[in-house]
């Protein structure tokens, strides 16, 4: 389930205020809640290379392996290409692709999966008679959102000639909201106003941690980002033991 973001906005508010520290604003919020959303989202990839090399246990909700890939899975998103231009295919803006995980022929039958390679290996094969790329053995260049795809699989390229396996990018965390009668903020829960974090709502805890660490920073009370940045890191340990 997706972590709601008034849950945290208050959560945050509430921390900040119990002494009287200081207030951070919604604007203020929703740039540190992206940030922070996205360092969490990244950490999942380094933890996955970790727990790949780790032993995995058989034990039932106990294999952080597991856990990693239950995070990204609503992530993970198969489909065509959105546009193409001779053998260039132009990968989705919506959802915006993140990482690119595979690409593979469609409509080849038994065709493995398109290797990619950088543009100075790609130019080698291409040039080269005994290196050629054949459907068998397919290869492609990835740069700015595109792939460049050799061979093409047709002589009248289609959209849906090439399919992606994708990470795509999470949604901007925004906590909308109305200004009420005496100017105070009032929240917006309507889909038009706020969005909520794409990442799941077993991440609040150190979601909110790294966003008060933040704070302190933004009110200038040290303390704050103490308290937090030890918090976070007795977390870690405790995760990684």
């Amino acid at each position: 389930m997706a972590l709601n973001v008034n849950t945290v906005y208050t959560t945050v508010l509430s921390i900040l205020n119990k002494e009287q520290r200081g207030y951070m604003t919604p604007d203020e919020f929703n740039k540190v809640a992206t940030q922070v959303q996205l360092e969490i989202f990244e950490s999942y990839f380094e933890d996955l290379n970790q727990y790949l090399r780790m032993p995995k246990t058989d034990e039932a909700f106990a294999s952080r392996l597991d856990h990693i890939r239950d995070e990204l899975q609503p992530f993970i998103v198969n489909g065509p290409a959105s546009a193409v231009t001779g053998n260039v295919y132009t990968l989705p803006t919506s959802p915006e692709v993140y990482r690119l995980g595979s690409a593979f022929y469609e409509k080849v039958t038994g065709a493995p999966e398109i290797q990619i390679v950088s543009k100075r290996e790609y130019h080698e094969q291409v040039l080269s008679p005994i290196l050629q790329p054949t459907k068998n053995f397919p290869i492609a260049t990835y740069s700015d959102n595109k792939l460049t795809v050799f061979p093409s699989v047709t002589t009248t390229p289609n959209v849906n000639d090439i399919g992606f396996n994708y990470i795509k990018k999470p949604d901007d965390p925004v906590w909308g909201f109305t200004v009420g009668a005496v100017g105070q903020y009032v929240y917006d829960p309507s889909p038009s106003a706020s969005t909520q974090f794409s990442i799941d709502d077993s991440q609040q805890t150190e979601v909110i941690l790294n966003i008060l660490k933040y704070a302190g920073v933004i009110i200038r009370d040290p303390q704050i980002v103490q308290a937090a940045a030890q918090e976070l890191a007795q977390n870690e340990a405790n995760a990684k033991r």
